[in-house]
């Protein structure tokens, strides 16, 4: 049976008791169900549901206030974005929109 990293400490020395898989490096417990949720909170989705990859071309749904006077369209296409593994101010896309260059994006503002 493989058994799924610690959750909290990230090692790989977990293991079964009962119905919750235990981390003997930090203690820390939890069930399948937990397990199944964090996992599905891991994927990416847009305003309407779909799964987002790398790579994907989607589209600004609503206008977007960058600095003080710049602003991203609705409407605006964005191509080749990239997921972040890790959520920077609330942000989990990195895509380069035309004219503004490379800027973070949050994935409910935009539709594939």
């Amino acid at each position: 049976m493989d058994l799924p990293k610690c959750p909290q400490c990230n090692e790989d020395y977990t293991y079964k008791d009962g119905h919750l898989f235990v981390c003997p490096m930090c203690s820390y417990e939890w069930t399948e169900a937990a397990q199944a949720a964090s996992e599905e909170a891991a994927i990416t989705r847009d305003c309407n549901g779909n799964v987002l990859e790398n790579g994907d071309a989607v589209s600004v749904i609503r206008d977007l206030k960058l600095g003080s006077s710049d602003t991203i369209k609705r409407g605006t296409r964005v191509r080749n974005i990239r997921i972040l593994d890790e959520k920077v101010d609330g942000h989990d896309i990195l895509a380069k929109v035309d004219p503004f260059g490379q800027v973070y994006l949050k994935s409910h503002l935009l539709k594939k």
